[in-house]
């Protein structure tokens, strides 16, 4: 069976919720990291305190706390990625095993389709989930440059290299969150995708639900608002 025989097994609602789960993956990505100027996302608040983080550490002595905080950091990137590394080995073995996992499926849905159909939407989840991986280690990387950067600033804040040395390491620290941010998003949106395996319609429902929970996180959650009132 040739791949386009195999993609009548769909039909055009399961494309109509595939496609939306994708607009609707890029499209909160680029709202969070480009919001309007008066209405900020808590992520871009965020990377203002980074910035002042950087300022700060040039005049504190000595700078191990700084060095916990990027060591602490950087652990949350390993978990990540060491999750969706395990979150990857059991979708390939759900792919393995698309019999049973068809069956199972099937009892759910009443929907009798060929383990074809339920391994492709499995293969979505593993798309989704291999991105997070691929974000969280170049974000634990990153941590690395920060970390170099961090000690290379000198110590004498009148040096003229301090402050610029700093920022450098402050924009590098807001390119590791940036990252991480987008492998947490990609492991919600393949959270949403599992939807899928019960219909286009749950997909659908699914993504709608994933998005309102990024947004107000980012846009309306009550850490926001402590942020901007500090």
């Amino acid at each position: 069976m040739d791949i386009l025989s195999r993609l009548t097994f769909f039909t055009t609602l399961d494309y109509v919720a595939l496609g939306f789960l994708i607009l609707c993956w890029l499209a909160i990505g680029w709202r969070i990291e480009h919001p309007g100027k008066k209405h900020l996302s808590t992520s871009m608040i965020m990377a203002g305190y980074r910035r002042e983080w950087m300022k700060q550490m040039v005049t504190r002595e000595p700078r191990i706390f700084d060095a916990q905080v990027l060591a602490s950091l950087r652990q949350g990137t390993a978990f990540f990625a060491s999750t969706s590394v395990i979150a990857i080995g059991g979708t390939l073995a759900l792919i393995g095993n698309a019999d049973q996992a068809s069956g199972v499926a099937q009892d759910i849905t009443f929907i009798n389709h060929p383990a074809i159909v339920w391994e492709l939407k499995l293969l979505v989840v593993t798309f989704l989930l291999t991105n997070a991986f691929l974000k969280f280690v170049w974000s634990n990387r990153l941590f690395g440059y920060c970390s170099v950067l961090i000690a290379s600033v000198p110590n004498d804040p009148e040096d003229p290299g301090a402050y610029p040395r700093a920022a450098q390491a402050a924009e590098i620290n807001i390119t590791v969150a940036r990252s991480f941010n987008r492998g947490l998003r990609s492991i919600y949106f393949a959270l949403a995708c599992l939807a899928w395996l019960a219909g286009a319609v749950p997909l659908i429902l699914a993504t709608i639900v994933t998005v309102i929970v990024i947004w107000r996180r980012e846009f309306a959650s009550a850490s926001r608002k402590v942020l901007l009132n500090a």
